[in-house]
């Protein structure tokens, strides 16, 4: 374990920054023009080889002024719709990265996909499985590159936590225990189209949920789910007197929260492997727990963080037994020294460029849908359900 974790630490030190050939740009659309959006345009202007040429949103003059905000010049930005801009012959798009509402993000998608396009699109996939499957169907169809925006995945930790499980230092999987959330976190500040059913659709599942399953998913290869116990709450959210709705002067929003604030499930995947999970945006604790991978041979436990924000919250500890003895073997946080959401960006302009594969595919992250959909269903529902994921 120690050879391998010096194997990694040693492709940190050593990796160089590829090359970027940009005399070939790509020409880039940006669909939905709120927060994450800004996050897209910031690292998009370091990628020497990024051409941001169109972008629109829903609301008039969003677009402009998210362009006008960073500077850039000769964005075309008059469009009604997704539709609009992506018809618009003119501007020769290679791709597009969809940034809207979480039950915005079907129509454009499919849309870009069907008239050629390739594209990058955030997380969460969707809200609901169907959705998902739907968007794949126009993915397969279409032979373009879909992505989607797990940049955790490429944290050096992350990396180390797949690696590990994939070594067989910790034997057979058979039991994991993930999740996260926040003291205090519901995402008002941005306004209420996070907690609005019709804009958020989900809650902290599918915001911050659906990193923490991928987060041991990947490393676990992706198993099939099988059935799911879920539950799901928002007594925060709908509180008028939740501290932070009273600090920022918004008791009002309560009454437009209508989605989870916490989520919890008990999940069977393919192989034999029992998946305990839990998320909150808010809760009366610093966290629901370190995740733990569990094996025949060892187990993986991953520290939490204070605000899950996509990588581990202190050195990792492998348990298990050396010579017939009980030990304990610590992994060291390794430095991320490149920003993962730019990665995350770069890899899927060179996909783009060069006709490689999708950096996070949605073959894998429709498995991550399906467990996020089967939770709300069987929460409404009140006991456990199979999930069915319908061919592609």
């Amino acid at each position: 374990m120690a050879q391998a974790m010096n194997d990694l630490n040693a492709f940190m030190d050593n990796q160089e920054k590829k090359t970027v050939d940009a005399s070939k740009k790509v020409r880039i659309g940006i669909i939905g023009c709120g927060w994450i959006a800004g996050s897209h345009v910031r690292r998009l202007l370091k990628l020497p080889d990024a051409e941001i040429v169109a972008a629109c949103d829903l609301v008039p003059g969003k677009a402009k002024a998210l362009m006008d905000e960073w500077g850039i010049e000769g964005v075309k930005t008059d469009y009604a719709s997704h539709k609009e801009m992506i018809d618009d012959k003119s501007l020769n798009l290679d791709c597009v990265t969809v940034c809207t509402y979480n039950c915005q993000h079907k129509d454009p998608t499919v849309y870009a996909l069907k008239n050629g396009l390739h594209v990058l699109l955030e997380k969460p996939f969707t809200v609901t499985l169907d959705e998902a499957v739907e968007i794949m169907r126009a993915e397969k169809e279409s032979g373009k590159i879909l992505s989607i925006g797990f940049q955790p995945r490429l944290d050096a930790n992350m990396k180390m936590i797949k690696k590990i499980v994939d070594s067989g230092a910790l034997g057979k999987i058979y039991y994991i225990q993930t999740g996260g959330g926040r003291r205090r976190g519901i995402p008002t500040p941005f306004g209420t189209s996070f907690i609005a059913k019709d804009t958020g659709g989900i809650g902290a599942l599918g915001d911050i949920g659906c990193y923490s399953l991928d987060m041991v998913l990947n490393a676990i290869g992706y198993p099939k789910p099988l059935t799911v116990s879920g539950y799901t709450s928002n007594f925060f959210g709908t509180d008028p007197n939740y501290s932070n709705y009273v600090k920022t002067g918004h008791p009002e929003y309560a009454k437009a929260f209508e989605v989870d604030d916490f989520a919890a499930a008990f999940v069977r995947l393919e192989g034999g492997i029992i998946l305990d999970f839990r998320i909150a945006w808010a809760m009366n604790l610093d966290t629901p727990g370190d995740t733990i991978i569990m094996g025949t041979k060892g187990s993986l436990r991953i520290p939490s963080t204070e605000c899950w924000n996509g990588t581990v919250g202190g050195p990792m500890s492998i348990y298990h037994e050396v010579c017939g003895e009980q030990t304990r073997t610590e992994i060291p946080i390794i430095p991320q020294k490149e920003d993962v959401f730019e990665l995350k960006m770069r890899s899927f302009l060179d996909a783009v460029k060069y006709g490689g594969t999708a950096p996070v595919p949605s073959s894998q992250i429709l498995y991550n849908q399906a467990i996020i959909d089967g939770i709300a269903k069987s929460s409404a529902l009140g006991r456990e359900i199979e999930i069915e994921i319908p061919e592609i």
